[in-house]
């Protein structure tokens, strides 16, 4: 474990600060700090580039602006931690604890986070392009106008998460977890949502362009408005579901469940009906009960 001497002085650079000494551990670029005991540790603007942080007790620690790219975070403890604005690329975050963490405006991208806990986490307006999520818990993270571009969360738990505004486009949610999520106005081009779980999600004017909805459960979720062009529903289940003025131009509800579904003003010009016939060219007035 790297100590800091006494006489030694920490060193600012312009954002961050080179050097520190806190709780007798030296704060530098590449640290080893495997099991450190860090807890309301003030971290702020601190370069921990690279630094070996695994298991680490971070609980409630001011990490504001620190540098973290790269970083091995796994298995570490950032409860309640403040990392508002902190860069986080690249880092090793697998298993790690972030229930209840700041990361607003954090740079997660391409950041590993499987099977880490980030519920009721402040994500708003983070930057998780391309993270890895798969099987996280984000049981009611804020994740407002959040960037999830072809971030991979596979089996992740998002039950109750605000994704609103959020963009999600070629993200992988295969089997992921999304019951009661807020997903208003939400981007999802070309998500990967096979068998999904959507129940009780509001969708209401999200994108879902091109998106795979195969074996989805979207019972009782709305979708008013929702943008659907394109979209692979083949077995899906719209049990109750609220449709109405959605886009559904060419898409294929093939042995789509649609009972009770409700479809007014729905576009489903050139769609492929659950049946397996093709929609024609007309705008319907309400749909109830559903029936080829």
């Amino acid at each position: 474990m790297t100590r800091l001497h006494s006489s030694e002085n920490a060193t600012m650079t312009l954002r961050y600060r080179l050097s520190m000494g806190v709780n007798g551990y030296n704060i530098e670029p590449g640290a080893d700090l495997v099991g450190a005991d860090l807890e309301t540790a003030n971290l702020k603007d601190a370069n921990l580039k690279d630094a070996e942080l695994e298991g680490a007790d971070l609980q409630h620690a001011d990490l504001v602006g620190a540098n973290l790219e790269g970083a091995n975070l796994e298995g570490a403890n950032l409860e309640t931690a403040n990392l508002k604005d902190a860069n986080l690329k690249d880092a090793e975050l697998e298993g790690a604890d972030l229930q209840h963490a700041d990361l607003v405006g954090a740079n997660l991208e391409g950041a590993n986070l499987e099977g880490a806990n980030l519920k009721v986490a402040n994500l708003k307006v983070a930057n998780l392009k391309d993270a890895h999520l798969r099987r996280a818990v984000l049981r009611d993270a804020k994740l407002r106008k959040a960037n999830l571009v072809g971030a991979n969360l596979v089996s992740a738990n998002l039950t109750g998460a605000n994704l609103t505004d959020a963009n999600l486009t070629d993200a992988d949610l295969t089997c992921a977890d999304l019951k009661g999520a807020n997903l208003v106005y939400a981007n999802l081009t070309d998500a990967d949502l096979s068998f999904a779980d959507l129940r009780g999600a509001n969708l209401v004017g999200a994108d879902l362009t091109g998106a795979d909805l195969t074996g989805a459960n979207l019972t009782g979720a709305d979708l008013v408005g929702a943008d659907l062009t394109g979209a692979d529903l083949r077995g899906a289940n719209l049990t109750d579901a609220d449709l109405g003025s959605a886009k559904l131009i060419s898409a294929n509800l093939t042995n789509v469940d649609m009972e009770n579904a409700h479809l007014t003003t729905a576009d489903l010009r050139g769609a492929i009906m659950p049946d397996g016939s093709r929609h024609p060219d007309v705008v319907l007035d309400d749909v109830i009960n559903y029936k080829p």
